[in-house]
């Protein structure tokens, strides 16, 4: 269901699990207060009761779209990201060039003062894994599970191999003009509820402009 551009994919008493649009901060940076994804879910619930209260869990970074879980309580909150490592996290991404079939990247991340993530033999594991979905002879599709989820990851770890993202700005130096997005779609989550053990498995749809991609790329199957 959709409340005012708010895409909710899961709800019950204990959490919400929404789609958050690209483009759109998880939560404030400090200048936009109101533009985020954090506000609207608030404003949503307070529209039921003006008590209600929501927390982060997690988050993605602006310019990815995606599956975004949040707690409607602090412990809900703390129980998810205690049992964080057992969750099961894809992304489906467009990269630039040919990718191999699969690929499997595990190194060290560091950040700078200004949050710009680089490769090195020190700092924070970092472990990412992908599958070749499709492909033309200027873009591939890829299925992208993460182990960890340490801040720009996933572009970091493509763009060492030479497959940078579509849109990316910051690692990639090909110029994707016409695109105004960063092509990464966080699309599936797998997680036990924190409350009721139940598993639950969630999963989007492409993004349109990622449809769009596809269907007029020319692309052939694996």
């Amino acid at each position: 269901m959709k409340i005012k551009k708010l895409e909710i994919l899961y709800e019950d008493k204990y959490l919400i699990v929404v789609n958050k649009d690209a483009n759109l901060l998880t939560i404030s940076d400090g200048k936009e207060k109101e533009n985020t994804l954090y506000h609207k879910i608030s404003l949503y619930l307070k529209k039921q009761n003006k008590n209600n209260k929501v927390y982060i869990v997690h988050r993605l970074d602006k310019d990815t779209s995606g599956i975004i879980i949040f707690a409607k309580n602090i412990k809900v909150k703390k129980l998810l990201q205690d049992d964080w490592q057992n969750v099961r996290r894809e992304y489906i991404a467009i990269v630039n060039g040919l990718a191999k079939d699969k690929g499997f990247i595990k190194n060290y991340l560091n950040e700078t003062s200004t949050h710009y993530v680089y490769s090195s033999k020190k700092g924070k594991l970092a472990i990412t894994e992908y599958e070749r979905l499709t492909y033309n002879n200027i873009y591939s599709l890829l299925k992208i599970r993460i182990y960890t989820g340490r801040h720009h990851q996933i572009r970091v770890h493509l763009n060492d191999l030479n497959i940078p993202i579509v849109g990316d700005k910051t690692y990639s130096n090909i110029k994707n003009k016409g695109f105004r997005r960063l092509y990464l779609h966080a699309y599936y989550i797998e997680f036990s509820h924190p409350i009721t053990k139940e598993l639950i498995k969630i999963k989007t749809d492409y993004p349109d402009d990622f449809t769009k991609i596809l269907k007029y790329s020319d692309f052939n199957q694996k």
